[in-house]
C-alpha cells in the first residue's frame, strides 16, 4: 500500500490526504516530524518536509504540488483539475494562492506561531505574527467570499484542488479555533459544503493528545 508522511497540522499534508480520498486511492498514515531530521527521512525527501508520498512500485514523490499533479495523471477521474487549459491555470493560480501567499500571511502566523512552535519545540510564540496573521485573515475570508458570490466553486463551477487547498488551510486553522466564521457568511456556507464531503471525515476525526478542537469543528452544521 502507498504511504504518505504527514504531519497532523500540516496543511500541505491535510491537502494531499483530502486528494486521495477524493480519488478514493488508499493509502497509510505515518506521522512524521521534520524538525528530527531523521536519516531515513531525509533519505526520501533531502528538503524534509512533509508530504511525501512513496508508492509500492518504487517511486517517491515529494511536495504536494507535486504529488498532487501526480495523483492526477494516475488516476484522472474523479478530476481535480477539471476544465481545459485556462480553468486548469486558475486552478493552479488558486492553489498558489492558498499555499504561498495564504501560509505566509495567516496559516504560519497562528497555527505555526500558537501550536506548531509548542509541539515541535521551537520557541515560544511571537505576538507580532499572531496578531498580523489576524488582521490579514480577514482578507482573505473576502477574497473567499468574493469568489464564492461569483463561482459555484472557488475555481470554476466544478469542485477541484483549489478548494482542497484552502480547505485543507482552514481546517488547520480551525482546528485552533481561530477563523472568524461570524464575519464571513460566504466564506462560511462554502466550507460548511466542503468539509461535509466524506473526503473530509478523516480530516475532521483527526484529534491532537492535549490539544482537542472545538466543538463545532466536526459539525458539518457548525
Amino acid at each position: 500500500m502507498r504511504t504518505l508522511y504527514h504531519l497532523w497540522l500540516s496543511p500541505f499534508s491535510r491537502k494531499i490526504r483530502i486528494a486521495l480520498a477524493e480519488k478514493k486511492l488508499d493509502f497509510e498514515l505515518k506521522a512524521e516530524n521534520p524538525a528530527e531530521r531523521r536519516a531515513e527521512f531525509l533519505a526520501l525527501n533531502p528538503a524534509c518536509d512533509v508530504p511525501v508520498l512513496v508508492e509500492d512500485s518504487g517511486p517517491i514523490i515529494a511536495n504536494s504540488a507535486a504529488i498532487g499533479e501526480y495523483l492526477e495523471e494516475i488516476c484522472p477521474d474523479p478530476p481535480l483539475y477539471p476544465g481545459g487549459p485556462s480553468e486548469r491555470a486558475e486552478i493552479r493560480r488558486l492553489i498558489a494562492w492558498f499555499d504561498i501567499k495564504f501560509n505566509v500571511e495567516v496559516t504560519n502566523n497562528l497555527v505555526g506561531e500558537k501550536l506548531m512552535k509548542r509541539l515541535l519545540r521551537q520557541g515560544a510564540p511571537d505576538s507580532r505574527a499572531i496578531r498580523a496573521g489576524r488582521e490579514n485573515f480577514h482578507i482573505h475570508m473576502d477574497y473567499i467570499a468574493w469568489l464564492t458570490e461569483r463561482r459555484n466553486w472557488l475555481a470554476g463551477d466544478e469542485f477541484s484542488m483549489a478548494d482542497v487547498a484552502a480547505g485543507a488551510h482552514l481546517s488547520c486553522l480551525d482546528y485552533i479555533n481561530d477563523v472568524p466564521w461570524a464575519d464571513h457568511e460566504p466564506a462560511r456556507e462554502w466550507y460548511a459544503r466542503l468539509k461535509s464531503r466524506p473526503s473530509f471525515r478523516a480530516i475532521l476525526a483527526d484529534h491532537i493528545p492535549g490539544e482537542p478542537p472545538p466543538k463545532h469543528y466536526a459539525d458539518l452544521d457548525f
